[in-house]
């Protein structure tokens, strides 16, 4: 591994010298192989233990909702469905559905047969999500997450009147963060632009309804009219739980791509993009947020964005392992590694969303050659930079 090598110019990061950026690809590639010859009982181990406490902690809040007329019994039962729609979507969906147990060859933790608790149809997310997100992150006109074609992130995103109203509706997508994606993952902006047929889009908004009923009727019919003198103190439960899972996960996805010294790009970028190129965006496009073992596994490991958009079909127990890696190879390559804890990537996000609800002034966004964004927010996350 190369230590001499002089770092990238902080002047064009986005445009480094391509002998360099290929070096970088290199490194990478080598990383990722040393960890997919490394897999084996103990990841297999960990993934099977997630599991079996997401449906223990599930069982028991089930359990105890049915009988959530005594307000002790409430409590219990709701933070522990709470953690269990936690980990089912952010450690088992989420990394499932991203292939990273394929490897296994278990039918039941498969990418392919994997149906998450979560409004969104497993399929649709997945194009959305692995393909669309994931091959063009932060590609402003392709990566349709960026800002989930309701919030401005960019200053290249063309400003409307409604963007000055985004902090408040931000704020309100939290809570109903998962109807949100799954309204966002039937593309109907693609329809209007010619993009997708309508037959195509009535086809997956009937998908999309029929998983919705499936979620809605399981939370808030079967299980109240199963806990019986319980059903209205257990819908309640259910519905707490699903909120909070919801503002969860808002929070932690908003925080890994949108503090405000993660970059965004023009789809000038793209043009005969490398594999060195294309590791070199997704460090610039990603943020990290720093906290302890309990943190990384509630997140789904999505505390380690970076990593993760470097390597999404790699397992997730091993991203904790790869970080101080991926951070040592930025630091000597002169490339910033955003990261910070929570608190402060939240308000480095927020600093965003209200300084894009404003139309661009000169000074607040330019574009260097290489065809990225660079902005200057509040509250932006630690950047390591050689």
């Amino acid at each position: 591994m190369p230590t001499t090598a002089a770092p990238f110019s902080d002047a064009a990061p986005a445009a480094p010298d391509a002998d360099r950026t290929e070096q970088l690809g290199r490194e990478l590639d080598r990383l990722r192989a040393e960890v997919v010859a490394a897999r084996g009982a103990d990841d297999a181990r960990y993934i099977r233990t997630v599991i079996a406490v997401q449906r223990g902690c599930e069982a028991g809040g089930r359990a105890a909702l049915a009988v959530s007329l005594f307000p002790p019994a409430w409590l219990a039962g709701t933070a522990l469905l709470t953690v269990a729609k936690t980990l089912e979507n952010m450690e088992l969906g989420h990394n499932v559905l991203h292939g990273q147990w394929d490897w296994l060859a278990d039918p039941a933790i498969h990418s392919t047969t994997w149906e998450w608790d979560f409004a969104s149809p497993a399929d649709a997310w997945k194009r959305t999500h692995n393909h669309l997100h994931h091959t063009y992150t932060n590609v402003v006109g392709r990566d349709r997450d960026l800002g989930y074609t309701i919030l401005r992130m960019s200053p290249h995103q063309p400003w409307r009147p409604f963007h000055a109203l985004q902090p408040f509706y931000a704020a309100l997508l939290a809570p109903v963060f998962e109807w949100g994606i799954a309204l966002y993952d039937l593309e109907a902006d693609a329809v209007t632009q010619g993009r997708k047929s309508v037959r195509a889009f009535l086809r997956d908004a009937s998908g999309t309804a029929r998983k919705a009923v499936r979620q809605a009727a399981k939370d808030y019919v079967l299980f109240p009219l199963l806990a019986g003198p319980s059903a209205l103190p257990c819908l309640v439960g259910a519905l707490t739980a699903n909120t909070a899972r919801n503002i969860w996960a808002h929070t932690v996805i908003f925080c890994g791509h949108f503090p405000g010294e993660v970059q965004t790009f023009t789809e000038e970028r793209l043009a005969d993009e490398t594999r060195g190129e294309w590791y070199l965006r997704q460090i610039q496009g990603s943020a990290n947020i720093e906290g302890g073992p309990l943190l990384h596994v509630l997140t789904g490991n999505l505390s380690h964005q970076i990593e993760h958009h470097l390597y999404p079909d790699l397992p997730s127990n091993r991203y904790a392992q790869l970080a101080p890696r991926v951070r040592e190879i930025c630091d000597r390559y002169g490339l910033p590694y955003v990261t910070g804890p929570l608190w402060r990537q939240y308000a480095s996000m927020w600093g965003r969303v209200l300084r894009h609800a404003l139309p661009s002034h000169a000074g607040l966004g330019s574009r260097d050659d290489g065809g990225v964004e660079r902005t200057v927010d509040d509250a932006p996350g630690e950047v390591r930079q050689a």
